[in-house]
């Protein structure tokens, strides 16, 4: 569960390292975000050896995908899939990836979303 004030961690190459969340765009209705929600964030911290050449900029607000969360997701057939820390991916204005790299799995509920570009730039699928 991801609301106003939490801290992320970025898993994709765009050179920022840690973010933390403003606005939940996706349901605005809604207090928490889960997995395959959008964010508007803002960066916290840029990686050490991509500070110089990163695409993004501290303190900037840009769009986020949220790709884990550590509360638990059941699926009809009986499986809890959680991770060990909360991540994201981010994005532009128009929804497209920022990075070209993904580090680590991806839930296979990206799978059935409009973001199967995402499994294919991952190291694998889990769940």
């Amino acid at each position: 569960m991801i609301q106003k004030g939490t801290f992320l961690k970025v898993i994709d190459n765009s050179g920022a390292k840690n973010v933390c969340c403003i606005r939940i765009v996706s349901n605005q209705k809604y207090r928490y975000a889960y997995t395959g929600d959008i964010l508007l964030v803002s960066v916290k911290k840029l990686r050490a050896k991509r500070r110089f050449a990163s695409k993004v900029k501290k303190g900037q607000l840009i769009r986020a995908l949220v790709v884990r969360t550590k509360k638990k997701n059941s699926y009809f057939s009986g499986d809890n899939l959680s991770f060990f820390e909360n991540s994201v991916i981010l994005l532009k204005k128009n929804n497209k990836l920022i990075g070209t790299r993904i580090f680590g799995l991806l839930p296979r509920l990206l799978r059935y979303s409009q973001y199967m570009r995402l499994l294919s730039l991952c190291a694998g699928i889990r769940g």
